[in-house]
């Protein structure tokens, strides 16, 4: 079974809105909704990982991230562990860089979003953050 480390960034606006993606490509996650980010490389920290894919997927650049949590989730094909960080400034404005579509939503509708099912305990956790 494949495993992947992966470093993800929940992206708050002034009204506390998160920001999601969708998943490009084919495979059994395509269509689906996810907080953005991507595959740690082999010499970056997740803090750098953060950085180059969300300049790349979003064309940002990561002022202020904090390390929200850590899960391992096993899929039928393939395990993660991703490192989950709220990122509080950013400079530019985010964009699909790569063709994805954006989605700022309130944190109580999360569960509504098709996000991946590894996504589960972070939407639990924001919406303790934002009540």
């Amino acid at each position: 079974m494949q495993h992947f480390e992966v470093a993800a960034g929940i992206l708050r606006d002034a009204r506390g809105r998160v920001l999601i993606t969708q998943r490009l490509g084919g495979g059994p996650f395509h269509g689906m909704w996810e907080f953005p980010g991507g595959k740690i490389g082999p010499d970056e920290s997740a803090e750098q990982a953060l950085a180059r894919e969300l300049a790349e997927e979003l064309g940002i650049e990561v002022g202020d991230a904090k390390h929200l949590m850590h899960i391992e989730h096993d899929y039928p094909d393939r395990s993660v562990s991703i490192d989950f960080f709220v990122v509080s400034t950013w400079m530019n404005e985010p964009e699909g860089l790569e063709g994805q579509r954006l989605r700022w939503v309130e944190a109580a509708s999360l569960e509504d979003q098709n996000l991946l099912p590894a996504d589960a305990p972070v939407i639990e956790a924001l919406q303790q953050i934002a009540s």
